[in-house]
């Protein structure tokens, strides 16, 4: 216990030193916060234009509102997600090619967090923002009004959907273990994102067990937003998402320690 309290002491401090050196230029920081909003904001009109309620008033029988919640519960997650997975996505050109990753073994702490921590993207809070405001415009809409305990789920549901998407990108990140690339195979996964914005019935069978079982994107937003909606038949994967979440983590933290134990410095 003595050793996780300081652990968490050190990544505290690490976030608490990133978020003064990026306070130092105020006005850029709110600028790319502003920015972020601004790009989220492309994919909610992308909906508005496509589902407009009269020529188009659903998408495979999912209503706008119901996909508005859908894409809005996915900023939540992605949120989370986005604000701790800068280095993740360059891991393979940072950190193998350029050979920091000995600098993070010679410390006493856990390899994986420290890669974490090293770098933040606080900008996210503009979609998460975002997200919040059009998870609460729809739920109007839906005429939902929501207790203490829808409240938790959201929370809970965000949280492990931001930990799937963050144990997904681990695993990949973790191949750059085994396969030197500078970008690897992390935009192909990245763009996969935007299928579990989206209900995942729209699409093919072969792409709904893709998203569901092998990169499981749909428990991001889908599958939990579920527990807003009157449809049936969704229920056991709805409150599935936190096992999920786990079952991701497990993998995820299993993929990195064996790509550590097959790291070789650059040096040979």
């Amino acid at each position: 216990m003595k050793d996780f309290l300081l652990s968490a002491r050190i990544y505290l401090s690490y976030f608490h030193r990133f978020l003064l050196a990026r306070l130092e230029y105020k006005g850029d920081f709110l600028f790319g916060i502003f920015a972020n909003f601004i790009m989220t904001l492309s994919g909610l009109l992308f909906i508005f234009f496509l589902v407009d309620g009269e020529n188009v008033p659903s998408i495979g029988g999912w209503k706008r509102e119901e996909v508005l919640f859908i894409y809005g519960y996915s900023m939540i997650a992605m949120a989370f997600f986005t604000t701790f997975s800068l280095n993740l996505y360059q891991f393979g050109n940072r950190y193998i090619i350029q050979g920091q990753f000995d600098r993070v073994l010679l410390r006493p702490l856990n390899s994986l967090f420290q890669v974490i921590f090293e770098s933040f993207n606080l900008e996210a809070i503009g979609g998460l923002v975002t997200g919040v405001g059009v998870v609460c415009y729809s739920l109007k809409k839906l005429e939902f009004h929501p207790g203490i305990l829808d409240l938790l789920w959201i929370l809970l549901s965000g949280i492990s959907g931001g930990l799937i998407l963050l144990s997904v990108f681990v695993t990949v990140a973790s191949l750059s273990f085994h396969f030197e690339d500078r970008l690897g195979i992390s935009p192909p996964i990245f763009n996969l994102i935007n299928f579990g914005r989206y209900p995942t019935p729209i699409f093919s069978k072969i792409i709904q067990f893709l998203l569901s079982f092998v990169i499981p994107f749909a428990f991001v937003a889908f599958y939990p937003a579920t527990h807003f909606f009157r449809r049936e038949g969704f229920e056991w994967l709805c409150y599935s998402t936190p096992l999920m979440a786990l079952v991701c983590m497990g993998v995820a933290t299993m993929a990195w320690k064996f790509g550590v134990s097959r790291y070789e410095s650059t040096g040979n």
